[in-house]
């Protein structure tokens, strides 16, 4: 059986983290995969943490559960780090891709990680997103981030489905469609791995 991935979505209401995991599991659909996508909320209001799921597979998924062992965790907001454990059920060969200003050396540390084990990125998904679409939302930059840390998709495939998708949502508002694409490509150019 082909190799299942798991992706793990961590943030706050209000910046995507559903979406992000939404619009991941159609694009890889859209790439010929077998996809799964679901959220788990907490109390559902703006800033509560949320956590989101993707199963991409190139074999039909018979799993219902939860995700127990994510080979990726995005985290969508960094004020998180201390209070929750992303490398929680995170394999060795896993990846982590932060939401932060700070490099992944700077990172490792608050994250207990040592050097020879998970594979840490960050990027300023608040940054771009600001620049390109007007507001501090990090879901769509953290899609290009991931895309590029793991190559879980290939970056055009996530693009154009990413692309019909915004412009059936924002059918008169062109220039937000425009907006995440670019915070997608600039994520996916300026991500930091170590």
């Amino acid at each position: 059986m082909a190799e299942m991935l798991e992706i793990r979505w961590h943030g706050r209401g209000g910046q995507g983290a559903k979406t992000a995991a939404l619009l991941m599991a159609e694009a890889a659909a859209a790439a010929g995969k077998h996809i799964q996508a679901f959220p788990e909320y907490g109390p559902e209001r703006m800033g509560a943490p949320v956590a989101s799921y993707n199963r991409i597979s190139d074999e039909p998924i018979r799993l219902h559960c939860g995700v127990e062992s994510p080979r990726y965790v995005a985290v969508l907001d960094a004020t998180f780090v201390g209070t929750i454990d992303f490398t929680a059920g995170v394999p060795d060969d896993g990846v982590i891709v932060i939401n932060t200003t700070e490099s992944p050396a700077e990172m490792r540390p608050k994250l207990g990680l040592k050097s020879d084990s998970i594979r840490l990125y960050t990027v300023d998904a608040n940054g771009i997103s600001q620049e390109t679409i007007g507001r501090a939302i990090p879901n769509t930059p953290m899609m290009g981030a991931l895309v590029k840390a793991t190559g879980v998709l290939d970056l055009e495939e996530l693009l154009e489905d990413t692309k019909q998708k915004l412009e059936k949502k924002f059918r008169n508002k062109p220039e937000i469609v425009e907006g995440n694409l670019e915070a997608i490509r600039r994520a996916y150019e300026e991500v930091q791995g170590e």
